[in-house]
């Protein structure tokens, strides 16, 4: 019998700088394009469609980042397959044959909204099976791709704070231009989620805002994107772990329709590299263990 995931071999990488610079760490976890073959044959959606819940050219924006000093990780299976940025097993009961285990976060809001680990629909609520599909695929993808996923992200995390006392997280991730439809009006540039001060030290959002205002972008803070599971779950700033979820405007940097890199993509990039360089340049010690506003 054929593994399911072939295709997903290795299922992500950690790009590596030949020496480490600081303790900045860049993760892309929704940029995954590789599309299963099985996964495809028992969706409803096109390809297309299903794309457009990938955070497209992510990784790429920011791929810079590995030659200044910096490891970058990044997922190559797609959100709607398995979903990393949610808790292990927030999943949705209508959706599958079989029983869940016990443990699983059936009432999360995530779940409500179809978004959950493995997720029910994609874009505009557009349901992605036709049908329930077994419980014991899901659990596969979660045992296969999402646990070694954040094991290798953890290590990395370790190997940072250990080395250099402190490590920074920035989750890489971009948003439509508009909300929806029903929502024409236009978002931010950036929306920096720091789970509303809890998820990192006051020093790393605002200089990234800072930075970002100063190159003529727009920027709002944790609305709608105040950071999910990733910045949640590695953002312990007491402990010297800080972790920040950038959200970038994709009508920046590609054709959010034809979903191809726009004129604007190499301004972009360069302009990152501006703002990695001000994240960077926070002296270590500020970033030393630091108590959440919130405790």
């Amino acid at each position: 019998m054929t593994d399911p995931h072939d295709e997903l071999d290795p299922p992500f990488d950690v790009l590596e700088p030949a020496h480490w610079r600081g303790p900045l760490v860049f993760n892309s976890p929704h940029s995954g394009f590789i599309y299963p073959r099985r996964f495809l044959e028992t969706t409803r959606l096109d390809l297309p469609t299903l794309r457009r819940s990938e955070d497209t050219f992510v990784d790429e924006l920011f791929a810079g980042v590995v030659a200044r000093g910096f490891p970058l990780m990044r997922a190559f299976f797609p959100r709607c397959y398995v979903d990393v940025n949610r808790e292990p097993y927030e999943l949705d009961p209508r959706m599958f044959i079989g029983r869940l285990p016990s443990y699983a976060n059936t009432r999360s809001m995530r779940v409500a909204g179809g978004l959950g680990t493995v997720a029910r629909v994609v874009g505009d609520a557009q349901e992605i099976y036709g049908g329930r599909i077994p419980v014991d695929d899901a659990l596969d993808r979660i045992e296969t791709l999402y646990k070694p996923y954040h094991r290798a992200l953890r290590r990395l995390l370790i190997r940072t704070h250990r080395d250099f006392g402190v490590a920074v997280l920035v989750d890489c991730h971009s948003m439509p231009s508009n909300a929806g439809p029903r929502d024409e009006r236009p978002r931010a540039d950036v929306i920096l989620g720091d789970r509303y001060g809890t998820s990192c030290a006051p020093v790393v959002t605002d200089t990234l805002e800072v930075a970002l205002r100063g190159l003529g972008y727009a920027v709002g803070r944790n609305k709608p994107y105040a950071g999910g599971f990733i910045t949640e779950h590695y953002g312990h700033p007491a402990t010297g772990l800080h972790t920040v979820q950038f959200e970038i405007n994709r009508a920046l940097y590609m054709d959010e329709r034809r979903q191809l890199r726009g004129p604007g993509f190499g301004a972009v990039v360069a302009d990152l590299a501006v703002v990695v360089e001000r994240l960077a340049a926070i002296p270590v010690e500020s970033l030393k263990p630091w108590r959440a506003a919130a405790e």
